[in-house]
């Protein structure tokens, strides 16, 4: 079995912003939810940070892009060609503004013009809290965001778990293998001849689930605390440190002091910040900037893998 970190992290790909530097690559990064990969945006060279992390691209079946800035999305017609190169078979699914499938269309055509899969395109509507993806595990919901063009978050929000069977009280009162399903739901269990078992007696709480928000890139933006609220690991864009910030208002990005604040209002367990502008060389500001307001901060960078 799968160990609680195994079962839930986030691997970074890419932590910067626009303008790549030699050690730090645009936004991308890999949910990993019981071994199934979720890529979450698709920056420059992401492929390329995949193989160097020893991701299997055979993994990868869905794709979510936060906006159509190409910092979030030139990474993908290279990691479909590689797709169609490998020869894959399985289904692709992109969930993005329905923009990006007019984008990408005739450049698919143009390069992949014997595509080996099908590409299912999603249009999601950046300005709603909405499930978008649901699958046995986990569902994925929209997180709008305040930025110069249609933008959002996703929320990766694991499925309420099963309770735990006693092996002991199983085998003690002798249950059929076709009723435990439903006392690991939460049903009693009714003998032969009518006697009720609670269930409190044959199982033991479940797991807890978890949550992980994506969110870049946004200004500041209380709307969205409800949303993330108590959540376990929240990553949040802080592109510039306060006092080198030029007219936020104007520029739609956070400052370390933002995400510190919005994590702070959320009661999220852990904040991981990112998408720094290549300005700054030492990112030790940035934890010290946030770890006044909120202290259990980190630095995202590129091949660090979080658990949740």
């Amino acid at each position: 079995m799968l160990d609680l970190f195994m079962q839930f992290s986030i691997t970074i790909l890419g932590s910067n912003s626009a303008l790549p530097t030699s050690n730090r690559y645009p936004s991308a990064q890999i949910v990993n939810i019981s071994d199934r990969l979720y890529l979450v945006d698709c920056g420059e060279g992401t492929q390329m940070q995949l193989r160097k992390n020893k991701i299997s691209f055979s993994k990868i079946n869905n794709v979510f892009i936060s906006h159509l800035h190409g910092d979030h999305c030139f990474g993908l017609i290279g990691l479909i060609s590689t797709f169609s190169l490998l020869e894959r078979k399985s289904d692709l699914n992109i969930f993005a503004h329905n923009d990006l499938k007019k984008l990408l269309m005739p450049q698919i055509r143009y390069f992949c013009a014997e595509l080996s899969f099908n590409i299912n395109f999603h249009a999601i509507n950046p300005d709603e809290n909405s499930v978008i993806y649901e699958d046995k595990n986990i569902t994925v919901s929209t997180i709008p965001l305040n930025h110069r063009i249609p933008t959002c978050g996703f929320l990766f929000r694991e499925k309420e778990k099963p309770l735990h069977l006693r092996k002991d009280m199983i085998d003690f009162f002798q249950i059929p293998i076709k009723e435990l399903k439903k006392i690991k739901a939460g049903a009693d269990f009714v003998t032969p001849d009518g006697k009720t078992i609670e269930n409190k007696r044959l199982t033991t709480p479940a797991d807890r689930s978890r949550a992980y928000a994506y969110c870049s890139d946004t200004g500041y933006y209380e709307y969205i605390v409800p949303i993330i609220k108590d959540i376990d690991l929240l990553y949040h864009e802080a592109t510039f440190l306060s006092d080198k910030k030029e007219k936020p208002e104007n520029l739609y990005h956070s400052t370390a002091e933002d995400a510190a604040q919005i994590a702070a209002k959320a009661n999220v367990k852990k904040l991981l910040i990112g998408h720094f502008s290549s300005r700054y060389k030492d990112l030790s500001k940035f934890v010290s900037e946030a770890a006044k307001i909120f202290p259990c901060v980190e630095i995202a960078s590129e091949g660090m893998r979080v658990g949740v």
